[in-house]
Order: structure tokens, then sequence, then C-alpha cells
């Protein structure tokens, strides 16, 4: 699952703006603070183990949503 992070923000959300899921996380991009606020609320979210796989230090990040079909992903996206 590819998703576009806005740190700093007010509070933690979570939108679809076309094709991209943008993550708004109100960790600051400083020491992975916001990789794990996201691996912890995406966790959350989809009730799986979540990994970050790819962009630990940009924006544009790859999550694998361990045991999860893409309409899992698509259904608990749909309920944010």
């Amino acid at each position: 699952m590819d998703v576009y992070v806005k740190p700093m923000s007010k509070e933690f959300k979570i939108s679809v703006e076309g094709d991209e899921i943008v993550v708004h996380c109100m960790g600051e991009p400083v020491g992975g603070k916001v990789n794990r606020e996201l691996v912890k609320k995406l966790s959350r979210l989809f009730g799986k183990r979540v990994e970050l796989v790819s962009g630990s230090s940009s924006r544009l990040k790859r999550f694998l949503v361990k045991d999860a079909v893409k309409s899992d992903v698509e259904r608990a996206l749909g309920a944010t």
C-alpha cells in the first residue's frame, strides 16, 4: 500500500484523494517518529500487522499489511 504522508498535522487522519492515500500525522519527521506513528495507527485500523517496506526518509511510503487482501484494506479505508 502506497501512502503519501503529511507530517506535523493537527490531528491524525487518513483521506483518499483521487488514487492516492494521504495520511496526516501529528509527529515530527525526526528520528522515525512519523514512521512509528504510522505503523501503530495503521495496525490498529486494519487489525493486522503493518510493516514499512520503503520510504523511511521520504513522504511517499510503502507499507505491507500482513495477511490482508486488497478488499480488507479498501473496506478499512472506506470506514475512515
